[in-house]
């Protein structure tokens, strides 16, 4: 396995990323244990949470994974603060006062004294950049955060982030934690290619469509019961659609012809797109994780990446994986 430098930093992580999302809810603890023996024995040395997972059981499960036998200091753990994680009006957005908060509750869960990758879970329109930035660059100072990025931006506020840090000397954001995959490739237009100019790394979530690339889903109307659809609705219903199942299918015989499962070519097509540097794969059984593993080594073939083009062409989305962004405009039938 080539490890991969994370963006312009001289930090090296495996081409995959384990999120942890589904940790406390549904994956218990003992099987996210076994998860996370396994990816590092195989040599998977990034884990990816937030605050908000599961209110903030997600956290607490990887803290106690990692405070076994030295664990800790093999992975580069990051998690993220900017969504509600109480009742009152600043347990929320990116003020100063918020996450200040959030990381040291962060840190607490986490059971470290330092979070390697701590990350903007989202734009925050009511607080200007300026303070957001001012607020990370002191937890860098404090020795309580190693590097900062942000995840789901535009490319304007990735852009006026970086401008801003260079003006004043604050800390830089080192990545961008985007949806992508192939049914939702926007990216491609404005993002990916700032990201690739100014040496961020990209981390991309769903990289599976949310299972839909996986062959998850074969029918709107009876998804499968422990699926995310059947389970939490909402957000997550919206992005399984008539559209994306038809070319899901597609995309499972593609895999097929070329000896592949369907999540193998899911999470090989993201990875070895120009500019990626590892996909967030959500898993939620070891079951799963060894499928992927695989992936690890593997190389997308030219014919492999026209064909998936055919599906779907570059910068362009059948389904939409914005709808959580707070700021993407378009939306697709």
């Amino acid at each position: 396995m080539e490890y991969r430098l994370f963006g312009r930093t001289g930090v090296r992580v495996a081409p995959l990323c384990i999120g942890a999302m589904n940790f406390g809810n549904p994956t218990d603890e003992a099987e996210a244990l076994r998860i996370i023996d396994r990816a590092l024995d195989a040599g998977i040395n990034m884990f990816d949470t937030a605050n908000s997972y599961n209110n903030g059981e997600s956290e607490r499960i990887i803290g106690r994974a990692l405070a076994r036998d030295g664990k800790r200091d093999r992975v580069f753990l990051a998690t993220k603060g900017h969504f509600p994680v109480g009742p009152g009006p600043n347990d929320r957005g990116n003020s100063r006062l918020h996450l200040m908060r959030a990381c040291e509750d962060s840190l607490r869960r986490l059971q470290t004294d330092h979070i390697d990758l701590y990350q903007i879970h989202r734009p925050d329109p009511a607080t200007p950049v300026e303070e957001t930035l001012a607020a990370l660059t002191d937890l860098v100072r404090q020795g309580k955060v190693r590097y900062v990025g942000c995840s789901t931006h535009p490319a304007w506020r990735v852009m006026e982030a970086l401008m801003v840090s260079e003006l004043k000397g604050y800390a830089r954001y080192v990545s961008e934690q985007p949806p992508y995959n192939l049914l939702d490739r926007r990216i491609e237009n404005e993002l990916l290619p700032l990201c690739q100019t100014y040496g961020l790394a990209i981390i991309p979530w769903a990289p599976l469509a949310q299972g839909v690339l996986a062959g998850r889903y074969t029918d709107i109307a009876a998804p499968p019961p422990d699926s995310r659809v059947a389970l939490r609705g909402g957000i997550y219903a919206e992005r399984v659609t008539a559209r994306g199942i038809a070319i899901g299918r597609a995309f499972a015989a593609l895999a097929s012809e070329h000896s592949l499962t369907p999540a193998q070519l899911a999470l090989l097509w993201v990875k070895d797109q120009p500019g990626i540097t590892a996909p967030i794969f959500g898993v939620r059984t070891l079951a799963q994780l060894e499928e992927a593993l695989p992936v690890l080594e593997m190389t997308l073939s030219d014919d492999l990446r026209v064909a998936c083009d055919a599906l779907v062409p570059p910068g362009s989305a059948v389904v939409d994986f914005h709808n959580t962004s707070g700021w993407m405009k378009m939306r697709l039938p």
